[in-house]
């Protein structure tokens, strides 16, 4: 046997949707994090409620990269209709430790793998008699099996079982005393020197955490000051609203008198719930929603009207692939074009495009200053990927800056100034003033409304004022680009190829220019991190030879977005497109960068 690979493969555990392997699954990664290894945690799971396969996949990797690996190194199969396949997918070397139970156990069509069968439900109803809990019980058997042959620590695994399960005692030794059984059958029936992968503790880890996007979402939108949230459950949306509100219920509640200081309403559907926040934000509230594709295909009317009569908001578009109902628990980045121009008309919106938690956490709160500072809706775009998975992040720091609320007028202001027009530019910025409602001055009202006004907030046909509106609009939305987050550049400055990218696509990026790189290509990439696209992201193509924009739809809608802005350096730009709704790898990446470019970069 070959010496241990160390702290760079892949697991992946299939099992069926609704066994209770969610529990067993995040101890095992969590354990490997707490030994100071980073690892990225991949739930794959179907849209149905119960019985169909779901596989989770855990990459440990000492080099840090966090994007899905596209490769099995461990497999655990207990799954009998997804076995046989499961174990073709092995890489040749790979181990397998599958149920004694299947029939793939005995015959699995493979001599390039190491086999070790394990009798799950059997050691599991030692603990159990009940079948249910039986059934439970046989995921933490697994658990204690790689813990012995991949060299886990126990301890980590048994205080990581605590903190899951939190204060029920019983049910922690019941989960701790199985996973023993598993570390001991594995013990007295296999000889770990034949596992050819093991993990072993570093400090890459000290002072990260672990944490979903959606729950970085929800934190970022209690520190923005939301107080007002309308939704309608879908995946993979929900987590942000109902993790924002069991934060309201922790943080909005006075102690004192009960007083509940938020309101968090279920609209009958999405249309309605974006409704809500306009009527939130028009009354002076911070207000959000989430939703995913379907969603906000619904919330294009009242988008629209956010737009036209300029009322603060922020919607959270977390995508999951496409088209229509489509593949409801697989990723996408397909909303980037409806998104930007939702609803009819010459419609703008500002998207902002967060990667990674910290970013989610931070965009999640800026987004409701933005929304106040320009009076329109703010679209903060994650995806299921980066939602639904736990991501490793830095701690997520308290907020030290005021809120931006923007130009609001105020009875002392109102009084100073002396004349208000809701829809004046007075200060050339295409931002008016507005006041709030129950602002007690004469010239506080005013008429909002989604037809056509002019600079007082009255009705109008008049072409030439309808034009002036909307252009002002148009100044309004591209003003932003002095505030929104610009784009972030890494990689060699003199390089000639550049990869442009933006939201989750960031982990398999940074890998692939890494792998490029020690191919000898020189090269640096720009992720894109709101719209509208800021100058920096056409000076980064004019000094590049190439660029690949790297997204997760089929169209390319990004690059679409880049090439109305710069037609001129159209030709320079190529797509690499990934949309079958797995999180995105670095193989297509380095496929297509080293299928063209490499015979030029050595020219």
């Amino acid at each position: 046997m070959s010496s241990k690979i160390v702290n760079e493969f892949t697991i992946n555990i299939a099992t069926v949707n609704g066994s209770g392997s969610a529990s067993s699954n995040t101890i095992l990664a969590k354990s490997i994090f707490r030994m100071g290894v980073m690892v990225s945690p991949k739930n794959l799971f179907p849209s149905n409620i119960a019985g169909m396969p779901t596989w989770f996949l855990v990459r440990v990797s000492e080099k840090q990269y966090l994007a899905r690996s596209g490769t099995t190194e461990v497999f655990v199969a207990m799954n009998a209709a997804t076995a046989e396949k499961d174990i073709k997918t092995l890489l040749p070397g790979g181990v397998l430790f599958i149920d004694e139970a299947l029939p793939q156990a005995k015959s699995h069509g493979r001599d390039d793998i190491t086999v070790f069968a394990v009798p799950f439900a059997k050691i599991a109803k030692g603990f159990a008699p009940d079948v249910r809990l039986r059934k439970l019980l046989a995921n933490m058997v697994y658990v204690g099996v790689l813990t012995e042959m991949l060299s886990l620590d126990q301890g980590v695994v048994n205080k990581v079982i605590e903190d899951q399960f939190g204060s029920k005692q019983k049910v922690i030794k019941l989960n701790q005393d199985v996973v023993a059984a598993g570390i001991a059958f594995a013990k007295e029936n296999f000889d770990s020197s034949q596992c050819r992968y093991a993990v072993e503790a570093r400090d890459q880890t000290a002072g990260k955490i672990l944490i979903e996007g959606n729950e970085a979402a929800a934190l970022g939108c209690l520190m923005g000051g939301c107080t007002f949230v309308g939704w309608y459950p879908i995946t993979p949306s929900s987590s942000v609203c109902e993790g924002l509100i069991d934060l309201f219920k922790k943080y909005r509640v006075d102690k004192e008198t009960g007083e509940h200081r938020y309101a968090a309403v279920q609209a009958e559907d999405e249309l309605a719930s974006l409704g809500q926040v306009l009527g939130a934000g028009w009354a002076g509230a911070r207000a959000m929603t989430a939703t995913s594709g379907p969603g906000i295909s619904l919330m294009g009317e009242f988008a629209g009207f956010g737009y036209f009569a300029e009322i603060p908001g922020v919607v959270f578009d977390i995508q999951r692939a496409g088209p229509s109902t489509g593949l409801p628990t697989r990723t996408q980045q397909g909303d980037i074009s409806m998104c930007r121009s939702l609803s009819h008309g010459d419609t703008e919106h500002i998207l902002l495009i967060p990667a990674g938690p910290e970013e989610i956490y931070e965009f999640s709160r800026r987004a409701f200053d933005f929304a106040e500072r320009f009076q329109t809706l703010i679209f903060v775009l994650s995806d299921l990927d980066q939602g639904m998975n736990l991501l490793t992040s830095e701690r997520l720091e308290y907020p030290v800056d005021d809120f931006d609320r923007g130009k609001v007028l105020d009875k002392e202001a109102l009084e100073k100034v002396g004349e208000f027009s809701r829809y004046k530019d007075v200060d050339g910025d295409g931002v008016p003033y507005r006041t709030l409602p129950g602002t007690r001055h004469p010239l506080a009202p005013y008429f909002t409304r989604g037809s056509g006004h002019d600079e007082n907030a009255n009705y109008t046909e008049d072409p030439e004022v309808h034009t002036a509106m909307v252009d002002r609009l148009k100044r309004k939305i591209d003003g932003a680009i002095a505030f929104t987050p610009k784009p972030t550049i890494v990689g060699d400055p003199s390089g000639k190829v550049g990869i442009i990218h933006y939201g989750s696509t960031r982990y398999a990026v940074t890998e692939a220019r890494h792998r490029l790189e020690a191919e000898g290509i020189q090269m640096r990439s720009m992720r894109i991190r709101s719209v509208p696209l800021h100058d920096e992201v056409i000076e980064f193509v004019r000094d590049c030879d190439v660029i690949y924009m790297v997204e997760q739809n089929r169209d390319g809608q990004m690059a679409d977005l880049l090439i109305v802005k710069a037609p001129a350096l159209a030709a320079k730009v190529k797509k690499i497109l990934y949309y079958g709704g797995m999180p995105m790898s670095a193989q297509p990446i380095v496929d297509a960068v080293m299928s063209s470019v490499k015979e030029f970069v050595h020219a």
